[in-house]
């Protein structure tokens, strides 16, 4: 496990790789918070009839969960902190005493530095701990995952099925010309589950601009006085910006209040402190090729601030091909709250174009 992995998502930092951003993270009043993902996954898995034996790096990066939870577990030690070499090296280790599955909770940072030490030579299952995930390593919830495992380590599972998938993080170059893009950084084998692995995420298509560019000014249009409006991450909930002749963080979350910007690129602290004056509305994207609304790149819109939108003060936006080409046809959320994202399910409309919208079911 990556301890920091997530730590910047509230704080409206973009990651936490690099050298002085958990700190940075620390500074600006997060928590670590891939401790308590990676419980909820084992905790599922415990609960089950799953036969497996456990092997894990001493510390936090394995073994005080594993001891917290009063799961059996082999412990070996490390040379470095918790670091990409430390990853690299205990990848390595797992790898050495024949892992059937390497499991891991992190983000597409923690993904990459996987990739690298294993390749393809042994499969992978991660636990979505980051605050990006654009990898299709990664299970839909944590929850998820653990069921996964279970499926695999039961005694009558027979020969799980394995395929390879694409390592994928965000391209920096895209971002500064203002697109938001992922680029490919390898190949792992990972389980194949159709509805608890995700896909990875897609971008898209240059004939939907036009369209989704109608659609911001439409959405914009309806904007009421005195409401918060916290529009998510990516090109096609910033098209509301656009329309207003605002420009906002493209992997950010910003307010508006009265046509004008009140917060760029907020944290979660701050989308609190503003929910506390009047009424709000939330704008969100789906992750292409994914189907997330709440839980990848925008987890600056806290479960606070979702329950007091859902589900009338909260706006869906889409391209209809977007939706068609996810691989489950459904929509996901992962705020982080089990209960929330439990009583997120249902069906929920997505505006697509100008005066047109598809329903859509939330698993």
């Amino acid at each position: 496990m990556n301890p920091i992995a997530g730590m910047g998502g509230f704080v409206g930092l973009k990651g936490t790789d690099g050298p002085g951003t958990a700190a940075k993270a620390r500074r600006m009043g997060a928590r670590p918070t891939a401790a308590e993902r990676t419980k909820r996954a084992m905790l599922v898995l415990k609960s089950s009839d799953a036969d497996c034996e456990f092997v894990t790096p001493d510390g936090d990066m394995g073994a005080n969960i594993l001891r917290e939870l009063g799961v059996e577990h082999e412990a070996f030690p490390l040379a470095d902190e918790p670091s990409a070499r430390a990853t690299k090296a205990a990848a390595d280790e797992c790898r050495s005493r024949n892992a059937d599955v390497i499991v891991f909770g992190g983000g597409d940072g923690t993904a990459r530095d996987l990739a690298q030490a294993v390749g393809l030579n042994a499969p992978l299952l991660g636990i979505p701990c980051g605050v990006k995930m654009h990898s299709g390593v990664f299970a839909v919830t944590p929850e998820a995952a653990g069921r996964l495992l279970a499926d695999i380590a039961r005694p009558d599972a027979g020969t799980p099925e394995f395929r390879e998938v694409e390592i994928m993080d965000a391209d920096e170059a895209s971002i500064l010309e203002g697109r938001l893009s992922a680029r490919l950084f390898g190949y792992v084998l990972a389980p194949f589950h159709r509805l608890r692995i995700q896909n990875r995420k897609s971008s898209p298509r240059i004939s939907d601009e036009a369209m989704l560019d109608a659609l911001g000014e439409e959405v914009a249009s309806e904007f009421q006085p005195g409401v918060l409006y916290l529009i998510g991450p990516g090109t096609t909930a910033k098209k509301t910006l656009k329309a207003l002749g605002l420009e906002g963080a493209l992997l950010g979350v910003d307010a508006v209040r009265d046509g004008r910007l009140v917060a760029a690129d907020m944290t979660g602290h701050e989308g609190l402190e503003l929910l506390k004056d009047g009424p709000a509305h939330i704008v969100v994207g789906v992750t292409g090729g994914q189907g997330f609304v709440f839980g990848r790149g925008n987890q600056q819109i806290s479960p606070d601030a979702v329950r007091k939108c859902w589900p009338d003060e909260t706006t869906i936006l889409a391209s209809a091909e977007k939706l068609m080409r996810l691989p489950s046809s459904v929509l996901l959320a992962d705020t982080g709250d089990p209960e929330l994202d439990a009583a997120l399910q249902g069906y929920k409309a997505v505006r697509t174009a100008p005066r047109r919208s598809t329903m859509m079911r939330i698993a």
